[in-house]
């Protein structure tokens, strides 16, 4: 509402600037013809119907002699047949006692001159000038309403379609402290209860296993708490790319070599049409590589696959396992998101979240979908 308000106070400031300027400027020149007019006719008073005056607007002439009588003459563009309306206007001019003006009664324009001895008031005919007027003033306001009308139409619209992203952005900000927080809580919890029984009477041995629990626990929300840090940074631009040249399909085979455990059963298969050199960041394309793999990893039933591919630009990771439920595959890669909450446990839900940050600080594109043998995600790092 408030950007609407701004915007529409914005849009009625230059609106009543334009439409001042308008009825301003178009006031202007139809006085100045009028006063053009008459001033034109004083400079002989007798001499009517002149081309270049008469034409444009209706006007007569009043003599009075200095014995006090009148005599009105004028073109054949005013009716002169009302002496009593005459006599009036011309009561109404010698009353105002000014050289010029405007009777508003009458909408006539008058000039008081002497010409030759005699005092000569020239009368012209406004009436036409005060309908064009009266005529914009109402185009103005129908203008400006229709106007007004459709630009809060047109500022309702870009107003949902600025605050979108903020909205956007808000909501995500609040589920990921929710996701965040539940991430957390779970070790803590852990640690709040083996410490309570380190407190008791325990064997040297036990004392030793909940040692360890703590530990472990105390890594993984150390290890959480760096990828939220690490997260937070590229998001801000804080971490600058160390773009250098080198082998992208050396770099994935030595990573997924890497990604799986000793006693693992599962398979790899690796093909790659070149060496497809990239000039990029190493470290960072090094942690966007092994978080698609070791969900790959996390997500791969023993016994199964995991097929690393480059070719056409595009490197991609396939695993055997389940399909994705396609309303979750555009949120994949959002921060603490999982497609099966089933599953929260084998990750911390930020690696494939770092993963697309890396990939767009490089300007790369990335996608996930599913095949006929599991899910697939991919990232583009060069044209065809």
């Amino acid at each position: 509402l408030r950007f609407v308000g701004i915007n529409m106070a914005i849009v009625l400031v230059i609106l009543c600037t334009i439409f001042g300027v308008l009825l301003h400027t178009t006031h202007a020149n139809l006085e100045r013809e009028s006063v053009d007019m008459i001033t034109a006719v004083a400079a002989d008073p007798l001499q009517l119907n002149w081309p270049d005056t008469a034409s444009r607007l209706p006007y007569f002439t009043v003599r009075i002699s200095p014995y006090g009588s009148v005599r009105v003459s004028g073109t054949s563009y005013y009716d002169l047949s009302d002496e009593q309306v005459l006599s009036g206007i011309v009561t109404a001019a010698l009353r105002s006692g000014g050289e010029q003006g405007l009777l508003h009664d009458y909408s006539l324009r008058y000039l008081r001159t002497t010409w030759r001895g005699n005092e000569y008031i020239i009368f012209a005919d406004v009436s036409s000038a005060n309908a064009t007027m009266q005529n914009l003033w109402r185009s103005c306001i129908l203008i400006g309403l229709c106007a007004a009308a459709v630009f809060l139409a047109v500022s309702f619209l870009l107003a949902r379609w600025a605050v979108k992203p903020v909205e956007r952005a808000w909501t995500q900000q609040k589920q990921f402290v929710s996701d965040a927080s539940h991430e957390l809580k779970t070790p803590l919890s852990v640690l709040s209860a083996t410490a309570e029984l380190l407190g008791d009477n325990l064997a040297p041995e036990k004392q030793a296993h909940y040692l360890g629990v703590i530990q472990q626990q105390a890594q993984r929300m150390d290890g959480s708490v760096r990828q939220m840090l690490e997260l937070s940074r590229m998001e801000n631009g804080a971490k600058a790319l160390r773009r250098t040249a080198f082998s992208l399909a050396e770099l994935a085979q030595e990573r997924l070599q890497a990604a799986l455990p000793t006693d693992s059963t599962i398979h790899t298969e690796f093909a790659a049409q070149g060496e497809y050199e990239v000039n990029a960041d190493r470290a960072l394309l090094t942690r966007a590589l092994d978080a698609l793999l070791e969900n790959a990893v996390q997500h791969t039933p023993e016994g199964g696959c995991i097929t690393v591919h480059l070719a056409d630009g595009v490197f991609s990771v396939m695993n055997t396992g389940d399909a994705i439920p396609a309303d979750a595959l555009p949120r994949l890669w959002e921060a603490y998101y999982q497609a099966d909450p089933s599953r929260s446990a084998k990750g911390d839900g930020l690696g494939l979240s770092i993963a697309k940050t890396v990939f767009d600080l490089h300007g790369f594109t990335c996608g996930a979908e599913n095949t006929e043998i599991g899910p697939k995600f991919w990232f583009r790092f060069a044209d065809k």
